[in-house]
């Protein structure tokens, strides 16, 4: 690099708490490294979902380290809104535009609404441009909803999978969760997935109707807060216990992690 040159600024990749629309929030600095909060402090230039959620974030890191920029004077861009509802994990998005100022010399963070960004949510698209423009990625420690379910769950934590959201449909849902089933019981592989909170009941029933007796379901609601809840039983104890109804823990309002394997 000559002297004139601009030293590329970085892409951090900045979690979230994991009590979005939860009803009460975790101290963030029982969830949080102290490392991830002062890094997060320092930035003041994001790429986000929803930039409401992310001036209420920045308040509550300034709340624990004080902001490098006043919320007012945060540069805070949204990814569009085809981003949230076809994903932009295929490519198909040219996020290049959104990381300008890392050629200039400025770090620009990555947030999501909870969790890790582009993990369960979008941003691969960022982080993908930021690799093709030579920009330093560094992904900051925090709460990963679907690692901490699939420890707490029992199943098989050397071989598993992320499927996303099953089908809205019944007869769809049902369908898949059989497929889930088989390749759980055949490989040994566990199938994780999520659900939008308001469906929990809807998923759980059909869950419960349609796994076989001695496969295991296993589901964890409100990680990292003090209610929160992770339970493992085989669908026939589950059958028992519940008579088909949510158990204890799991709601329509708080997300949930659900997992089935051998």
């Amino acid at each position: 690099m000559t002297s004139n040159q601009t030293k590329l600024g970085r892409l951090f990749l900045v979690p979230a708490p994991l009590d979005f629309a939860c009803d009460q929030e975790t101290d963030l600095r029982q969830v949080m490294p102290l490392g991830t909060i002062t890094a997060a402090a320092n930035i003041t230039h994001w790429v986000c979902e929803n930039a409401k959620t992310t001036r209420a974030y920045l308040k509550r890191i300034d709340a624990c380290v004080a902001l490098k920029a006043s919320i007012q004077t945060q540069i805070i861009t949204e990814l569009p809104r085809q981003v949230h509802k076809k994903g932009d994990h295929l490519g198909s998005f040219d996020a290049k535009p959104l990381l300008a100022c890392t050629l200039k010399g400025e770090d620009i963070g990555l947030a999501s609404e909870a969790g890790m960004p582009a993990v369960a949510d979008p941003g691969s698209s960022v982080v993908r441009a930021a690799h093709e423009l030579g920009v330093q990625v560094i992904a900051l420690v925090g709460p990963v909803s679907l690692l901490l379910a699939l420890a707490s769950s029992g199943l098989n934590g050397q071989n598993f999978a992320f499927v996303g959201y099953l089908p809205q449909e019944p007869q769809d849902r049902a369908r898949r969760i059989k497929e889930l089933e088989h390749l759980a019981l055949k490989t040994g592989q566990t199938q994780l997935f999520i659900e939008t909170p308001y469906r929990n009941a809807a998923l759980w029933s059909s869950l419960v109707q349609t796994l076989q007796p001695n496969s295991r379901l296993a589901f964890s609601s409100g990680l990292t807060l003090p209610s929160a809840v992770n339970q493992s039983l085989t669908t026939q104890q589950w059958r028992k216990l519940t008579s088909g109804a949510m158990p204890e823990g799991l709601n329509n309002q708080t997300p949930a992690v659900f997992a089935i394997g051998a």
